[in-house]
């Protein structure tokens, strides 16, 4: 039975069960000890491999599932969260959307607009909710952010620069496999890009792209993005897989700056500084404290209960999708769009 086709008392009675579909490093090291303290109940996890979910389970007290498929199979799972590789999350969005099944997808969600379209005709034909996990948009101080830029303290924005960069890991690992999804665009160039979203006005448009491969491992491994609104307002979006760890974006006011010098990856316990230069004076502010990870899993839950919050994550899944594709489309062949 769905959550939905609960009668008031039974919904109030009953939480919101999920599956993890995949052990992923993701899922294992944030997503888990997020969902033990969110509103939802956690009811299984499952992986190819029945003694790893029996592994991962077992610190979760949670069902422990060899196969994905059987996961969907079960009555108490109401919604996933799928933090498998790039390549595979289409495939299994819309597998447990067609299950009955709300879902949560990893970054990035998927490659392309039409992609995206298709998951959420399939998610709003079935009364359904298709998202797509940002964590750090839901971190406390990019509302500070926002806040801020609202009451003036920058004046007009007239630009936005952000930057993720991590250094080299393991060649072999998912992010510079190209059959997987990986790249530095699809790995770490979704950040910036997507915290642009936040600030530019209107659709915006793909000035300039460019993207650095290894032609040893066939995956770009760094990369940029010039973008702009229909206001003027750019955008310059910089990311990487071989550099110093860097995760930071600034916003360029006609009166000032402020800049988010953690503003991707902060850990729970971390109090992010955004620091604010107005003349000649700079003003630092922290940033409280909070685990990003639990606030998209309260997000994720409060969306799936309120149908009418849902359109606006299926139009940011769309919206991301059909940007990031623009911008390697341009990276690729050089062309305007």
């Amino acid at each position: 039975m769905r959550i939905e086709d609960l009668t008031p008392v039974q919904a109030t009675e009953r939480r919101v069960g999920i599956g993890i579909i995949g052990c992923a490093d993701i899922a294992v090291r944030r997503a888990l000890p997020a969902i033990r303290e969110s509103p939802f109940h956690l009811v299984a996890v499952a992986s190819r491999s029945q003694e790893k979910a029996k592994g991962v389970a077992a610190a979760y007290d949670c069902e422990a599932v060899a196969g994905y498929d059987r996961l969907l199979e079960l009555p108490d799972v109401d919604a996933v969260y799928i933090p498998l590789p790039n390549s595979e999350h289409a495939e299994w969005a819309r597998r447990a959307l067609s299950a009955g099944k709300h879902v949560l997808i990893e970054k990035p969600a998927v490659p392309g607009e039409e992609t995206a379209r298709a998951l959420v005709a399939l998610a709003e034909e079935r009364g359904l909710l298709v998202m797509e996990n940002f964590a750090f948009l839901r971190h406390p101080q990019h509302e500070q952010a926002r806040s801020l830029l609202a009451g003036g303290a920058i004046g007009e924005l007239r630009a936005y620069n952000g930057v993720f960069g991590i250094p080299p890991t393991d060649p072999r690992g998912i992010k510079y496999q190209a059959d997987l999804g990986g790249g530095a665009l699809w790995e770490v160039g979704c950040y910036p890009v997507r915290a642009a979203q936040e600030y530019l006005r209107s659709s915006p448009r793909v000035l300039g792209a460019g993207l650095t491969f290894d032609p040893a491992l066939g995956v770009d491994v760094s990369g940029v993005a010039l973008l702009s609104d229909g206001d003027g307002v750019t955008a310059n979006c910089s990311f990487g897989l071989s550099h110093s760890y860097r995760s930071t974006y600034d916003l360029w006011g006609s009166e000032g700056r402020l800049t988010l010098e953690w503003a991707f990856t902060p850990s729970r316990d971390a109090r992010p500084v955004l620091r604010l230069q107005q003349k000649d004076r700079e003003t630092r502010i922290l940033a409280p404290a909070s685990d990003q990870f639990l606030g998209v899993f309260t997000a994720f839950h409060d969306a799936l209960r309120d149908p009418a919050a849902r359109p606006a994550h299926h139009h940011e899944l769309v919206r991301q999708a059909e940007l990031m594709a623009r911008i390697r489309a341009h990276a690729l062949d050089g062309g305007t769009r």
